[in-house]
């Protein structure tokens, strides 16, 4: 695929003139019994950015950046350390809504010029290198709105007293508060300085202090190195609770305790993927429980997983999507998707890991339940697409798109059923030894999809004498649209108890009289998902009633809920639905909910009443989906006058979500 480009200069990058390479950037070491390492992917030709990481590569970044909630700005210098072995005379790097100050380069101040912005992918800074080049220093400020950035006032918090600030640098977001080679090709370590207003602490995706610094100033070191969608910073009032010798948990003071209870079986589930694909390299595994503005369940920031208080749900039922973040520490993190149309070698592999972890600390009738109710997903997905969509491929082409429309259950589910396919084929003991082995070899570095076939052809299929490698129709679950016939179907012996009560529930049982009991979240949802269409008003009511769906603290079963109350006009649930809209910003949870909302002239005014006055308080991924989903910019207020783009008013979340009711 052509590189999208948007300026002239660009045209020269190829010129270059020979050198001495520079030293590569530290690997940290494999296990003993690891597999020696091989290249997967070199060179990349990345649609989503603009730099020239074919001819020079940034191995080292310094950072020493000053955080003024104020001006909701971050200012300060961004060193690169470049690894340049063809002495290339230029550096491109990715930007977007950057002021950049001044540019060195080995001390002297250098030329350089800022491209034509282009859509999505922010502007080209172009930098020029005189013979030898090592090191290129930035002097910049971030824009306040740069779209990573998330600036919190202090109503928006749990304590009330302080402001805060999270980053969400996936897919492409990092170019917005660092000058970066933005593309998950190129792997780099890290150093930080970072100064913050006194009575707040600072934490990074690296080593974290765990207590305050009185002077806020706090300083960072990441070893090992990671592609720039993995750089994350955050500053508030924040503590810390340690779960186990190399685990625990960040959150403001008044969440603390209830996150470190909810997360205690984090040191278990590290132990448990260990003895499965080998030893966890990084070092520490920590949790950072964000503000519910955060737009994600969870992202997998090495040494810092920021989670969604969402999955606070008092019970440790929703742990799941911790399995899943610390699963990336193997499959994303470890070895990395080299461009986002190869995204579901990080989503597809993290999910198959997800239900394999489990599945050993819970049983396989658990683990179950999980697996089909992601094959739902997934064929509530493709529908939604289209069957025939190309966007139903495992391997994308997302160029000239923004790569967050890649992220669908796709690469999450229908990833996992192709790896749960190679499981059934080989058998489990062949195919774990194979991943692991694929995870040591790999190790730090970057995939393609066609990287990753050859090696799995190589490697496993290869090697199966009675296997029928084409019967697989391995190019088609990868390049082929919707999902292939011999997709793996799950049917989860303890969901059949569900299907018992909704029959009865059809024939007009009471809500009362339905065997509820030992259920699980996954049992509710599967009863949610397949309520019977146009139940009469008073038997949802009766639901409602007798298990408190419109006032779960369970996010998934209130969420499920919510659309059919949307999807059946049980307008009673609606207050609930408010709530949550403007209790949240999870952007799996809004986007669904808004979109059913929008799909008659009703639902769309209370959409858009509900969004004008929560919009301010949703991270900006989430308001690129809705504001897409509901035509925001140019939408006229309603009827009534309610809805209006233009609001500033400001969405105060609530710290936590309420107590966990029976569902």
């Amino acid at each position: 695929m052509t590189r999208l480009r948007s300026c002239a200069p660009l045209l020269l990058l190829l010129l270059a003139a020979c050198g001495t390479p520079a030293p590569a950037p530290p690997v940290p070491a494999a296990s003993p019994a690891a597999a020696p390492q091989e290249t997967a992917a070199a060179a990349v030709d990345d649609p989503h950015s603009h730099a020239n990481s074919e001819t020079v590569r940034v191995r080292h970044l310094e950072l020493d950046l000053a955080v003024d909630f104020a001006a909701r700005r971050l200012s300060g210098r961004a060193g690169l350390l470049l690894d340049n072995p063809a002495d290339a005379r230029r550096l491109v790097l990715d930007t977007r809504d950057l002021e950049v100050r001044q540019v060195r380069v080995d001390g002297g101040d250098a030329a350089y010029e800022l491209g034509e912005p282009a859509p999505h992918l922010g502007r080209p800074l172009i930098v020029e290198l005189p013979p030898a080049a090592r090191r290129v220093e930035v002097d910049y400020v971030t824009s306040p709105d740069a779209a990573a950035l998330q600036w919190l006032t202090a109503n928006q918090t749990a304590v009330g007293r302080h402001p805060f600030l999270f980053t969400q640098s996936q897919a492409i977001l990092a170019r917005t508060w660092i000058p970066l080679q933005d593309t998950p090709a190129v792997r780099f370590t890290y150093e930080a300085t970072l100064r913050v207003p006194p009575g707040l602490m600072a934490v990074m995706s690296a080593d974290n202090p765990q207590r305050k610094a009185a002077d806020g100033v706090y300083r960072f070191s990441m070893p090992q190195a990671i592609p720039s969608y993995l750089m994350a910073l955050a500053v508030g009032d924040l503590e810390f609770r340690a779960t186990g010798d190399r685990s625990g948990v960040y959150a403001e003071p008044p969440v603390v305790e209830a996150a470190a209870w909810e997360f205690a079986q984090v040191p278990e589930m590290m132990a448990t993927v260990e003895e499965l694909y080998g030893p966890y390299r990084w070092g520490r595994y920590d949790l950072l429980v964000l503000p519910p503005s955060f737009p994600f369940g969870g992202m997998e920031n090495p040494r810092l997983t920021f989670v969604t208080p969402t999955i606070l749900a008092g019970d440790r039922s929703l742990v799941s999507l911790v399995a899943h973040e610390l699963a990336h520490s193997w499959s994303g993190n470890l070895v990395t998707n080299a461009t986002w149309n190869d995204f579901w070698l990080n989503e597809g592999f993290t999910t198959y890991l997800e239900n394999r972890i489990m599945e050993a600390l819970f049983g396989r009738p658990y683990a179950e339940m999980l697996a089909q109710l992601g094959r739902q997903d997934l064929e509530e997905e493709i529908a939604q697409l289209g069957a025939d969509s190309p966007d139903t491929r495992l391997h994308l082409d997302l160029g000239g798109r923004d790569p967050d429309e890649g992220m669908t259950a796709v690469a999450y589910d229908k990833g996992a059923l192709l790896l749960r396919l190679l499981e059934n084929e080989v058998g489990r003991e062949r195919f774990d030894a194979f991943l692991r082995a694929y995870f040591d070899r790999h190790a730090f570095q970057s995939m393609t999809t066609a990287a990753f076939l050859a090696y799995l052809e190589r490697e496993l299929l290869a090697r199966v004498p009675q296997l029928d490698a084409d019967a697989l129709r391995i190019d088609a679950w990868v390049h082929g649209v919707g999902l292939p016939a011999n997709a793996p179907r799950v049917e989860a012996a303890e969901l059949e108890r569900v299907e018992g009560q909704l029959e009865r529930l059809a024939a007009g049982a009471p809500a009362g009289e339905l065997d509820t009991g030992g259920w699980t979240t996954h049992h509710w949802l599967h009863l949610l998902r397949h309520l019977p269409a146009e139940l009469p008003q008073q038997r949802l009511a009766e639901l409602d009633r007798q298990f408190g769906l419109s006032d779960s603290g369970n996010s998934e079963v209130l969420f499920a809920w919510l659309m059919q109350a949307v999807r059946q006009d049980y307008e009673p649930a609606y207050p609930a639905l408010e709530r949550f809209l403007t209790g949240m910003g999870r952007r799996k949870f809004l986007e669904p909910l808004y979109r059913e909302l929008a799909k008659d002239p009703e639902g769309r005014r209370l959409a858009l009443r509900i969004y004008a006055r929560a919009r301010p308080g949703y991270h900006s991924v989430a308001v690129h989906t809705v504001d897409a989903i509901l035509d925001w910019g140019a939408t006229a207020p309603d009827a009534a006058g309610e809805a209006h783009p233009s609001s500033t008013s400001t969405t105060t979340f609530p710290s936590t979500p309420p107590a966990a009711s029976a569902a």
